[in-house]
């Protein structure tokens, strides 16, 4: 990330109330600071301007567009932390990978951990790794790149882009894991598409989405 270079349009707020703030996250954008003055643009800094008590609840990577919740109270944000801890946050990705996948539905279940000598890569440890679970669905599949909704039942740092790679088919655009022709794309194919949670007042069920835009 020494090039960083953020998106200059606005965030788009897809829903706002006393507790909770829904934003449509721009690809290329860091969710909270990075390190050094270069990286403090960021989606929650350009909040802060407009909701002063923003506080965070989860994170997307830099290259993935998409759903983010914050929490705009204390108690809110202890509510949707508890909920993403608990893993009752259902969340939906929506990606390209390259190559056609076989079949239409499956899981992976490969634990991971962070390639220290490499950070921030994540690799695959099956004595040391983090339990992680990844549920999939093929929505169109050609010869060369197929289109997926991904269902991580886990919350582990690029554990889909980890996940995809390790099954042959990485997420096109990928500067981590893909390579070649499948790493030569304007941009990350990853969205997070949509996130259910339940509101951190009345303890209904809400439901969020946000556009593909590829």
């Amino acid at each position: 990330m020494s090039d960083y270079n953020p998106p200059r349009d606005p965030p788009v707020i897809l829903h706002e109330d006393h507790e909770i703030l829904i934003v449509n996250k721009q690809s290329g954008l860091l969710s909270v600071p990075g390190r050094g003055p270069d990286k403090a643009d960021c989606l929650i800094e350009r909040l802060r301007g407009a909701f002063p008590t923003v506080l965070l609840v989860h994170r997307l990577d830099m290259d993935t567009s998409g759903v983010m919740v914050f929490a705009l109270t204390p108690h809110a944000q202890r509510n949707l932390s508890g909920q993403f801890e608990a893993r009752r946050v259902k969340k939906t990705y929506y990606a390209r990978v390259a190559g056609q996948v076989v079949g239409k539905t499956g899981t992976i279940e490969l634990p991971l951990i962070v390639d220290w000598p490499n950070r921030p890569l994540q690799k695959v440890d099956h004595e040391h790794g983090r339990p992680a679970r990844t549920d999939w669905r093929v929505v169109r599949a050609s010869d060369d790149e197929t289109r997926i909704r991904l269902y991580p039942l886990t919350g582990r740092s690029h554990q889909l882009r980890v996940h995809m790679r390790e099954i042959g088919h990485p997420i096109l655009g990928d500067p981590l894991y893909a390579k070649g022709s499948a790493a030569a794309y304007p941009r990350l194919m990853l969205h997070a598409e949509s996130l259910r949670v339940k509101h951190p007042d009345s303890d209904m069920q809400m439901s969020f989405s946000a556009k593909v835009p590829f």
